[in-house]
């Protein structure tokens, strides 16, 4: 039973006066008087409590300034951008000449229904988080699918490849491509490098189209391994299970499908997903706040802010050495990858089936007999033909005359 009922209880039933209900229950007379006056002019609703709420709230945000920050989330999430309020409060400062805390923004968003509770899976502070100082001083790389609505000719859809600055996440490059090969990636990384100058370092994961150093030692180098290292391009892979190193691109890709998805026409074509991609990369690069970004600035502000970073020189002399162990096949030759192309060095019929060790040193390459160690063949490897002869006449061997 509530205070108020045991007062107004012992008013009416026991007949004692306010002064003593008010010793009694410890309580303020002035407090029972109220009370007292409630209950006649109230009735039963004397007994529940009132708010303490004040009758004016003086420093509230404006209904108008409220109206706002509810069209702007409606706004932004129709059209696939991110609504939070950081990315709200820029749209005010910068477009409305309105300052709101981000605290403010959110009880406006939590009380209108608009946010949806969703349980971490993980502190932020436990992240390790790294940027590159300077534009162009690091380049992150990915690929992701996406669904096309001509299911008849793309039934497991297309891919879109992306170049990100990691200072700045500016985007460099993003296009769509039914398939994603190690020629796409040397190609969409060299119409970047055309627009934007080289970057000193890449960041990717360990696809075989941007690396093959898990490939067994079979594969040599990739077609962008062989084109970094000439020009003295540091490459950087994550660990194996660890998409979180290559954070910044994985989260472009997330933005990016999220947008692509809120459009009311989805595209059936390859050409009609790019003439999409082209726009929302003109609005992420130039009219969209970044969040990570200082001020929440955008990147292309920020790409722009500072000098760019080059590849350094002084790894000129980084040589690719390797060694292979193979067999010599029955026509005999043996197979070696240099920069994604598959090379036929012949060896000769009579070392068919001959177990051998290759040392290779960039396209210097000695085969050695595995067995006896002999030197069966040593030679540069001319990487514009595929078969790497090995000089002798064609055709059967000739007697000398009698």
């Amino acid at each position: 039973m509530s205070k108020a009922r045991l007062v107004i209880t012992a008013i009416k039933t026991e007949g004692i006066t306010q002064a003593e209900a008010a010793r009694r229950y410890g309580v303020s007379k002035g407090w029972v008087s109220k009370l007292m006056t409630r209950r006649r002019t109230e009735g039963d609703a004397a007994f529940e409590p009132k708010s303490r709420r004040p009758a004016t709230s003086p420093n509230a945000t404006p209904a108008p300034v409220v109206d706002l920050v509810l069209k702007l989330r409606k706004q932004l999430t129709e059209v696939g951008l991110d609504a939070g309020a950081e990315t709200i409060g820029w749209h005010l400062e910068h477009r409305h000449a309105i300052t709101l805390a981000r605290s403010t923004i959110n009880r406006i968003l939590v009380r209108a229904g608009t946010v949806t509770p969703e349980p971490k899976k993980r502190p932020r502070s436990s992240y390790i988080r790294f940027e590159a100082d300077m534009p162009n001083e690091t380049w992150q790389s990915d690929f992701t699918h996406y669904p096309l609505t001509d299911t008849t000719s793309f039934p497991k859809g297309i891919e879109i490849i992306t170049w990100l600055d990691d200072h700045s996440r500016y985007v460099l490059h993003a296009s769509a491509h039914h398939r994603i090969t190690a020629r796409t990636v040397l190609d969409t990384f060299t119409k970047a490098a055309g627009q934007h100058g080289y970057p000193a370092s890449t960041l990717t994961d360990n696809g075989m189209v941007y690396t093959v150093r898990f490939a067994g030692g079979r594969g040599g180098r990739s077609m962008l391994e062989h084109e970094l290292r000439r020009l003295d391009i540091v490459q950087k892979n994550s660990r194996p299970n660890h998409p979180t190193t290559c954070g910044k691109v994985e989260r472009f890709q997330q933005t990016m499908k999220k947008w692509l998805r809120a459009q009311t026409d989805q595209p059936a074509t390859i050409a009609e997903l790019q003439t999409l991609l082209d726009a929302f990369i003109d609005e992420y690069n130039h009219r969209r706040p970044h969040r990570s970004l200082p001020h929440r600035a955008t990147p292309a502000t920020t790409y722009a802010a500072r000098p760019k970073a080059t590849p350094d020189a002084s790894r000129s002399d980084d040589t690719h050495d390797r060694i292979r162990f193979d067999r010599i096949d029955n026509v005999g030759t043996v197979t070696l990858r240099v920069n994604g192309r598959l090379h036929h060095i012949g060896i000769g019929r009579t070392h068919a089936r001959t177990h051998v060790i290759l040392l290779v040193q960039d396209l210097d390459v000695r085969v050695i007999d595995a067995a006896t160690g002999e030197l069966l063949r040593e030679l540069t490897i001319d990487t514009a033909r595929d078969y790497q002869p090995t000089g002798a006449p064609k055709g059967p061997t000739r007697r000398p005359p009698k």
